[in-house]
This record gives C-alpha cells, structure tokens and sequence, in this order.
C-alpha cells in the first residue's frame, strides 16, 4: 500500500492586508514547525517596502501559508515564486493560487535554499526567508540569496534572534530595517554593495546609521 499523505487541517485563517486581494482569506494549516508571519509584522514589512509593488520579481523561498508571495502579488509583483517541500502545503497553496486567478505566482514543491542557489544572479527585486525557527537554514539561505539579489532589492528575514550588520557581513548583507514582534525578529535587508561600490565604502555607510523600528 502507498503510505497515506498527511491532510492540511485548518487550525485557523489570516488575510492578505493590502492590494487587489485585501481581506482575501489564506488557511494557516495544522503543519508541524509551520508558523506564518504576524500580522502587525507582515503590515509593516509591506510599508517598508511600498505599497505598489508592480513589476517586481519575488521568491518566497520557504512558502507555507504563502502569505507573503501572496501579499507581494496583490500588491502588484510581476512574478512570484512560491517554493515549499511540503507536499500538502502545496496543494493547500494551489488551491489559494485557483481561487485568487494568482497568474504571476508560480508554484513549486522542492527545497527553498536549493532553488535560491538556481536563481540567476541579480534577479531578484525582493527574497523573503522565513525558515522554520528551529532549523539550521538560516546561514545557507542568507548564502544563495545574497547573489540573487538585484542592486536595490531588499532580502526580508524572519528569525528567532537578532541579525546584526557584523553577523551579516560575510554574506554581503546589512541591515536596513529592523522590527521586534515578541518572538520574532522582522529584518530588512540590503546589499552592502549597493551601487557598485567599493566594499569599504559600502561598510563605512553601513556604520553611519542603520534604522531600526
């Protein structure tokens, strides 16, 4: 006999906060190690990065609910890459994907930071990382999504503890938001090297100031 899959059982919903799918409604499943980003902090990642997002290409390399991929899309991204090795999240996500007519989210059943590192370099307007808290990712994540990057593009990190500029600098990554939600640690980041520059320049800047809520 083929071993049954797993069933996603709602535990309970969250909403898409803004765009053309705003109050639209995702199912947070029963999954172990799934925990999807807070509302407080998904409303002000999105103020960080803009309203209208038209045009930008986004990967949500560790998807569960999907809400950011989704949130980025209705926002206007042009193309969003939804990677989750979960097989029933994935159906649970394609069934969101149906039901929105989500045409610029595209799916894919696989491992987050194996499809970073297939990513072609300077794609990406904006990665978002979300590992599960308890797992060992976080490093490697930040390693292939850092090539992947575009020159003014954002990496948005969700983590258990605090990532400093010094942490974040041998990947080529500072800090340039930063929001504390009980737990969880909301990070924006940025390229050190923004505009081609020197490293030493990049880091000189980096020091002069980071903004943190």
């Amino acid at each position: 006999m083929k071993p049954q899959k797993s069933p996603v059982r709602p535990s309970h919903e969250l909403r898409i906060i803004g765009g053309q799918w705003k109050r639209s409604k995702l199912v947070v499943a029963d999954r172990p190690g799934l925990r999807p980003t807070p509302d407080r902090v998904r409303e002000t990642l999105f103020n960080w990065l803009g309203q209208d997002l038209t045009g930008w290409r986004c990967i949500d390399a560790f998807a569960g609910t999907g809400a950011l991929g989704f949130e980025a899309a209705s926002r206007g991204a042009r193309d969003v890459l939804l990677v989750e090795h979960d097989s029933a999240l994935i159906e649970q996500l394609r069934r969101v994907q149906t039901k929105l007519q989500a045409q610029a989210v595209q799916l894919v059943r696989g491992d987050g930071v194996a499809a970073l590192r297939g990513l072609a370099a300077a794609s990406m307007d904006a990665v978002f990382l979300d590992p599960p808290f308890e797992s060992a990712l976080f490093e490697a994540a930040l390693r292939a999504a850092a090539p992947a990057l575009r020159a003014d593009g954002f990496v948005y990190l969700e983590a258990p503890t605090l990532w400093t500029d010094e942490s974040l600098e041998v990947f080529g990554l500072k800090v340039y938001r930063h929001l504390k939600a009980g737990a969880v640690h909301a990070h924006l980041l940025r390229s050190l090297l923004p505009h081609g520059g020197t490293l030493h320049n990049a880091m000189q800047e980096s020091s002069q100031g980071r903004i943190s809520e």
